[in-house]
């Protein structure tokens, strides 16, 4: 199954560019890093924008969580980075109770390899 909705999908400029590429966060740190030197940058974050809308409309969802307030879809696989690297990343998105567009959660490197 593929992301529902992923054509839809919400993705904030600020998780970008305030978080998963951004030197100085407490939590994204050790992710700007990651994505960092595969030639992902603040100044070209839509990169990583298209990157991880491609990664969530091309690989299936590994798992799905219900919770009261909606659904949390995970996407594990490939993602391609402006060096031609294929990074093996899992995509978190979220859809709320009542609603069908995705909204984006966050990102992080994967140590196994997932295909």
């Amino acid at each position: 199954m593929k992301l529902p909705g992923c054509d839809a999908a919400t993705i904030p400029k600020d998780k970008i560019v305030g978080y998963l590429l951004s030197t100085t966060h407490r939590a994204g740190k050790s992710k700007a890093a990651f994505f960092g030197k595969h030639g992902f940058a603040v100044e070209n974050w839509r990169a990583l924008e298209h990157a991880l809308r491609e990664h969530a409309a091309r690989k299936p969802v590994s798992r799905t969580v219900d919770s009261a307030n909606g659904a949390r879809y995970i996407v594990d696989g490939p993602l391609g980075a402006p060096d031609g690297a294929a990074l093996n990343v899992r995509s978190v998105w979220f859809i709320s109770k009542g609603t069908t567009v995705p909204r984006f959660a966050t990102a992080h490197p994967l140590k196994r390899r997932v295909t």
